[in-house]
């Protein structure tokens, strides 16, 4: 799982935009060669080696690479805002 977190600051008010990225179930159809339909059944993606590797974008699991994992992301906005003074 990624983490990225982006401030954006304009006068006297900031927010910050928190996104939290899963990669969920393997959608690779493994019966394309043959004309048909079928799916390994791996439910979440699993990176097979540590994050800045290229076995980052593998999956233990299955063998595809995570780009046929479904991508899933959670974006949470956080406000903070100052009155200006009167």
């Amino acid at each position: 799982m990624k983490k990225r977190q982006v401030v954006l600051k304009s006068g006297r008010s900031s927010s910050s935009v928190n996104r939290n990225v899963r990669y969920g179930e393997c959608q690779k159809n493994h019966a394309t060669n043959i004309g048909g339909y079928a799916v390994d059944g791996c439910r979440e993606f699993m990176a097979s080696g540590t994050e800045g590797t290229t076995g980052a974008l593998t999956c233990a699991a299955c063998g595809c690479h995570r780009n046929f994992h479904k991508k899933e992301v959670q974006t949470e906005v956080v406000c903070e805002y100052t009155p200006p003074n009167s």
